[in-house]
């Protein structure tokens, strides 16, 4: 099943939704109809049943050269007056409505998607592509991607939520060091930094992907995938206290599913599991 989009690829083949940017002679910059798209997209998908996970990715040699520079220069012309009046939602889901391009946390939607959101990562990644990457629960790529936040360069401030994102995922010292310098970090560097979870060859990159999204869907259990991403996010800002008392809750609650009588079974007569879909 594919949707009609101008800027976007949208696939689904069971269990893997493949959107793929696709502005491949702008190395697929972010403009506002694709941010639009691209939201459209992954909220069909994150409804979609037969979904289980997500893999987004660029069209060409880029998976994102961040926002086009036509859309830039209105930005930087408008100065301070081009502030939107309201701010995008504290709590950091992205619910606020809209394309989501209009709001400071420009990808933060993704958090929300109750199944895995995976970037294939196979080119040049910068400003917002960068923020678009890091806001992906997983990131794959191949040695011949490049990362740069590009910020500093353009007399920005890091931008859309990477100042929180990116100590998280790399730590303070290299998150700083990228952001500081806006230098290029291949793929090995970033797999051996924290920025990447998946380094694969070239001809691979999206096949591993959506290769990793079937293994969860034939063996783990779509709701269980869920909790476990909402609590990971929940707790990125809680006490331990405050974490295990939610954990508790949510605990019961799955063992009230058939999820957990299912995966009890499966277990014991030593055949697949058989979860239903979310939505199902």
């Amino acid at each position: 099943m594919a949707g009609t989009y101008e800027t976007i690829e949208y696939q689904v083949e069971d269990p893997v939704a493949t959107i793929r940017l696709n502005r491949p002679e702008r190395l697929n910059a972010l403009s506002r109809p694709l941010l639009g798209e691209l939201r459209a997209a992954v909220e069909a998908a994150a409804a979609d049943p037969a979904v289980v996970g997500i893999v987004i990715t660029g069209n060409g040699r880029a998976f994102c050269a961040g926002l086009d520079m036509e859309a830039l220069v209105e930005v930087t012309s408008a100065g301070d007056s081009g502030r939107p009046e309201t701010a995008g939602d504290e709590g950091g889901t992205g619910d606020e409505g809209g394309t989501g391009d209009e709001v400071p946390g420009l990808f933060t939607y993704l958090y929300a998607v109750p199944k895995p959101v995976i970037a294939a990562v196979n080119g040049a990644t910068a400003g917002g592509g960068l923020v678009l990457a890091t806001m992906c629960d997983l990131r794959f790529a191949t040695p011949q991607a490049m990362f740069t936040s590009v910020f500093s360069q353009r007399g920005l401030t890091s931008e859309h939520g990477t100042t929180w994102i990116m100590p998280r995922l790399m730590g303070a010292g290299h998150a700083l060091d990228l952001l500081w310098s806006s230098r290029r970090v291949g793929g090995e560097e970033a797999a051996r930094i924290g920025l990447v979870e998946y380094l694969v060859t070239e001809g691979d990159l999206v096949e591993a992907a959506q290769d990793y999204v079937r293994r969860l869907a034939a063996t783990v259990s779509p709701a269980s995938l869920a909790d476990t991403k909402e609590l990971v996010y929940g707790h990125l800002g809680e006490s331990y206290k405050v974490a295990l008392g939610e954990i508790e809750e949510y605990v019961w609650r799955a063992i009230g599913r058939p999820d957990s009588k299912e995966g009890v079974a499966s277990f014991l007569e030593r055949r697949p599991p058989q979860f239903p879909r979310l939505g199902d």
